[in-house]
């Protein structure tokens, strides 16, 4: 092919089968971003995705033979009418495309901010003018607003440059490089015709846009794969960091395991030299801690399995805060739970932070149904205040899971404490489930029953304690019914001296 040939082919883009080749590209990396939004649920690819099929849409009438010429030739006059406003329109989605590719509102609120403020009014000028034009039929409308669009969005294009340069934000080459490709190709087009090695009569000014949008989509199409690759690499650390995590949580319970094997050694040796009486009464304290402190260390395994299948589910979906969020407040009540079962008692507020770490993370598997609601009496000081350790534990499991679990609709937990006198406190935990009754009556209806022993070790424990400091208790467990008989959740009162 001689260089006259060619000079003939570039100059007629239509004609040679340019631009046909040109919209079957554009045509289908249209379709394929679009499949790619409903696989990856990223926005950026459905942008693209419109960004590419507006461009096809307004090249359309450009074609002057072929199946394609044929196929637009009644929807000819439509597709010129419209021509600028789609023009604008590609421009302007270019730009969300271009900011939510790099994520802009990650690194700056306040260009994010700005930018979007800014395609916010080109939208709004866009859709004003085409409804002015289409109402009143003149497309000259379209042609005086375009003098004033068209150097504003370069304009706006050129300070949108700012924040890529002066923010550090991976990927951003990318965006540069495409971008400016473009950039330089749309204006040597649209102004060719003040270029005078850009004859009149020629259609070459086609050809260098089309060259620009080429480039441009490959540069972008490189970059949403480069940006793929990034995230699948960021959930792979988390999920190497989750099994880090893990690792160290289960080299705690062996820890915990083993100081308990010798604190049980220990008191079977203390206890060959002790009198049968006091033999007794001891061995009958240690064995209900024991009992606790064997329950909390190997936790319910079930409750484990479950939080982190949840906390995976967020890794999954690359919900990164909502697994790192969580995984940090399961981590930190691994820790509370192995360390409280080594303590025989543990200050008031402790024990209110170790069971809201265990209701955050429960409330994962109730989709975070559950309300909440904590009242605590300013005029104690919770710090001074001891208690055994998680003895409130298994009155809140017993809410969730007997209480709250069957219930339909608003699901709500209430602990309150407050000064009963000067020397006791008085802590209530109240839901409004459906009632120890009814919880019963499904129990029985299980396959599988499991006998409930919390409470049992939770009232040993409660008697241990008091017993040691002299101290009194009261515990009241109630079911709450309405005016009509039917019940409405249950009570636990707890009042201990202090």
């Amino acid at each position: 092919m001689d260089i006259d040939s060619l000079q003939q082919i570039l100059q007629n883009p239509n004609s040679n089968g340019i631009t046909i080749f040109i919209l079957g590209i554009l045509f289908v990396l249209s379709v394929y971003h679009f499949l790619l939004f409903f696989q990856h649920k990223d926005k950026v690819y459905l942008y693209y995705s419109l960004y590419t099929f507006l461009i096809f849409t307004n090249q359309l009438d450009n074609t002057t033979f072929g199946f394609i010429s044929t196929l637009i030739e009644p929807y000819h006059d439509f597709l010129v009418f419209y021509d600028r406003p789609v023009m604008w329109l590609y421009n302007t989605i270019y730009f969300i495309f271009g900011f939510t590719f790099l994520s802009l509102k990650h690194y700056s609120e306040k260009w994010y901010s700005f930018i979007f403020k800014v395609i916010i009014i080109l939208l709004i000028v866009i859709f004003s003018t085409t409804i002015l034009a289409t109402v009143t039929g003149n497309i000259n409308f379209i042609y005086a607003v375009g003098n004033y669009l068209v150097p504003f969005l370069l304009l706006f294009g050129i300070i949108a440059y700012y924040p890529l340069f002066k923010l550090k934000m991976p990927l951003k080459e990318y965006i540069i490089v495409g971008s400016f490709v473009l950039y330089v190709t749309s204006f040597l087009a649209y102004y060719s015709q003040f270029f005078e090695f850009i004859p009149p009569e020629s259609n070459l000014s086609f050809t260098i846009f089309y060259v620009g949008v080429i480039i441009e989509n490959v540069v972008f199409s490189l970059g949403l794969g480069q940006k793929q690759k990034l995230i699948l690499k960021s959930k792979n650390e988390s999920q190497e960091k989750l099994i880090n995590q893990l690792q160290e949580n289960e080299s705690l319970r062996e820890t915990v395991q083993n100081q308990l094997q010798q604190d049980l050694s220990l008191l079977k040796e203390k206890s060959k030299n002790e009198k049968l009486v006091t033999l007794k009464e001891t061995a009958d304290k240690e064995l209900a801690e024991l009992k606790i402190t064997s329950l909390r260390s190997q936790m319910n395994p079930h409750f484990i399995f479950n939080s982190l299948n949840a906390i995976k589910l967020y890794i999954i979906n690359n919900e990164k805060e909502n697994a790192v969020y969580y995984l940090n407040k399961f981590s930190k009540l691994i820790r509370r739970i192995l360390n409280a079962s080594q303590d025989k008692e543990i200050s008031l507020v402790q024990e209110i932070e170790t069971a809201e770490l265990y209701l955050n993370i429960e409330n994962i598997r109730f989709n975070n149904e559950i309300d909440f609601i904590l009242t605590i009496d300013r005029s104690l000081n919770l710090d001074t205040i001891k208690i055994p350790s998680l003895i409130l534990q298994p009155f809140i499991e017993n809410a969730l899971w007997h209480g709250l679990s069957s219930k339909k609709g608003e699901k709500k937990l209430k602990i309150n404490i407050e000064k009963e006198n000067n020397t006791f406190v008085k802590i209530e935990i109240e839901d409004n489930g459906i009632g120890r009754k009814r919880s019963a009556e499904i129990k029985e209806k299980k396959i599988h029953k499991k006998n409930s022993i919390g409470l049992k070790i939770t009232e040993e424990r409660l008697q241990n304690f008091v017993k040691d400091k002299n101290y009194t208790y009261k515990l009241n467990i109630q079911d709450l019914y309405n005016k009509n008989g039917l019940a409405i959740g249950t009570k636990v009162t707890l009042i201990i001296s202090y």
